[in-house]
């Protein structure tokens, strides 16, 4: 059974990658990247074995440690990565459950993820290969690590089944899982000056990690090397009753969630309220803005491609505190402004088939170009207007503000408007209506680039004015020059977005069939 449960592993695997090319590719690329980090990690790990017993033993258990947790944390935010023997499928199998846990534990290693981390765990043996006795206490080690990844991993996957089959937790865990990635280089940078400030951190972080079940199984090469078989004994122990404990959690919970699988559906709700549809005006593009600002709301495929807006600030001034100049500080106003007024560009795209209510219901183009840009608006606006004025709070620069605000204003306003014809014309591949919104489905990838960034070259011409009189402010310090900035951002800014408006609305009401028909084909 354990050898079926592993074919079946290998066949879902091999099939899915015959039905789509682009998964082939995906996969491709990210084996290559894999096998550049293993390969890295391994050396890295093989030059160890002519260093010092202690810098290798500090290494192996803090790298091992942090595979570990690494383990436990990602399913949390990434449950439905690989759930090619999801164990609800079983539920009306009757498998026996010695069986079917070692089926499912030794099918964790099918994959980039087990595969990656099973060699880098062999790698330790070289390392600690200073000798029969070390390295096969290393073997053990690598063995009991490798198998705690994997077991911990199903543990807290099944442990969050009954959450993980709720849309509202795996939209708001993958992008709270993008946030400290967003943050990596802050954080790496702060714990780093924390390490470097306290001689012998990670000495003392390595010797009380090898006795707790993070770093027990990885610490036995390094002990047994240093002469200390009664230590690898304990933490044999450690390391054999973590991986019993963590496999009698995954029995209980595997037993429970056979029985009683997570059931998705969503209780009862009373009818009878509008929301945003009775607060804004009862007309065409009062409606799409009240459904636009909805899906702001409610959609995390919105939410979740400008989780970077709020987090740019602190960027910004990280990267100024590492240089002592904050003058970089000026580009968070015109940069959120472009990631926002962009962010509608694929908003047809990101409609799919519910795009057939605009058609069928006969709405204007003009009212759908319209209510799309203000409910962008309705909170783009404030983020900008409060990123320009914080910034001369900030760094104390008022001078600057009107410049700030004009050419921050002209981006936001010149981009709405071209917006709204790239998406009456073109169609992206976007994540499908309840997908995660980082997932990139194949598609047209050529024609997607090939709009962005054309889009991305004519909004930088058509603000080349507001970005030349600033720099002239900038260059010259005369103030004249920010006050034509704000005047040109606003003139200009407004003229073009009235102008995309316009012509977004024509180019969709003579080409609404003919989109509605390329989002079919893009499911």
């Amino acid at each position: 059974m354990v050898a079926h449960l592993l074919r079946l592993k290998l066949t879902l695997l091999r099939n899915g990658l015959r039905r789509s090319p682009w998964q082939l590719v995906g996969m491709a690329f990210g084996g290559l990247y894999a096998l550049g980090l293993v390969g890295a990690l391994v050396v890295a790990l093989v030059l160890l074995r002519r260093a010092d017993p202690e810098l290798a033993h500090l290494a192996v258990v803090l790298g091992g440690s942090a595979a570990l947790l690494g383990w436990g944390i990602v399913p949390i935010a990434a449950s439905a990565v690989d759930m090619t023997l999801d164990p609800a499928r079983f539920t009306t199998s009757a498998i026996p459950m010695p069986q079917l846990l070692t089926g499912l534990a030794l099918g964790g290693l099918i994959g980039i993820p087990g595969l990656a981390t099973a060699l880098v765990a062999l790698a330790t043996v070289w390392t600690w290969a200073r000798g029969p006795l070390p390295a096969a206490a290393a073997l053990v080690g690598a063995a009991l690590g490798v198998l705690s990844c994997i077991v911990l991993s199903r543990v807290v996957t099944t442990a969050t089944a009954s959450l993980a089959s709720s849309r509202r937790f795996k939209d708001v865990s993958a992008i709270a899982f993008m946030i400290p990635l967003v943050l990596m280089g802050p954080i790496v940078a702060g714990v780093s000056r924390g390490i470097a400030a306290s001689a012998g951190f990670l000495t003392e972080l390595a010797a009380t990690l090898s006795w707790t079940p993070l770093g027990a199984a990885w610490s036995l090469g390094g002990d047994v090397a240093a002469g200390r078989p009664l230590e690898a004994a304990i933490k044999l122990l450690i390391a054999v009753a973590t991986l019993a404990g963590l496999a009698w959690c995954w029995k209980l919970l595997l037993e429970r969630a056979l029985v009683n699988p997570p059931y998705a559906g969503s209780g009862s709700r009373k009818g009878g309220k509008l929301g945003l549809f009775g607060v804004l005006p009862a007309t065409p593009a009062g409606a799409v803005t009240a459904r636009s600002l909805t899906y702001w709301i409610r959609d995390p495929r919105y939410s979740g491609s400008l989780v970077v807006v709020p987090l740019l600030p602190l960027l910004l001034v990280f990267q100024g505190s590492q240089s002592g100049d904050y003058g970089t500080l000026a580009m968070a106003a015109p940069l959120s402004a472009f990631l926002l007024a962009w962010s509608i560009s694929a908003d047809v795209s990101y409609d799919n088939t519910a795009f057939a209510l605009h058609v069928a219901t006969g709405v204007r183009g003009f009212d759908d170009r319209l209510g799309r840009a203000l409910a962008c608006l309705a909170f783009g606006l404030p983020v900008v207007l409060i990123f320009a004025v914080g910034q001369a709070f900030f760094t104390g620069a008022w001078v600057a503000l009107p410049g700030q605000l004009g050419l921050s204003l002209g981006v936001l306003f010149t981009g709405l408007g071209l917006s709204s014809v790239v998406s009456a014309r073109y169609t992206v591949a976007v994540p499908l209506p309840g997908d995660s919104p980082f997932k990139k489905p194949p598609g047209n990838v050529g024609q997607t680039l090939a709009v962005q960034f054309a889009g991305m070259g004519i909004l930088s011409l058509l603000v080349l004015p507001e970005v030349g009189l600033f720099i002239a402010q900038m260059v010259t310090g005369n103030p004249v020059f920010g006050w034509a900035t704000l005047a040109v951002g606003l003139m200009l800014g407004l003229a073009l977005f009235g102008a995309g408006i316009r012509l977004g609305g024509k180019w969709l009401d003579a080409r609404g069939p003919e989109l509605l028909a390329q989002l079919t084909v893009n499911r």
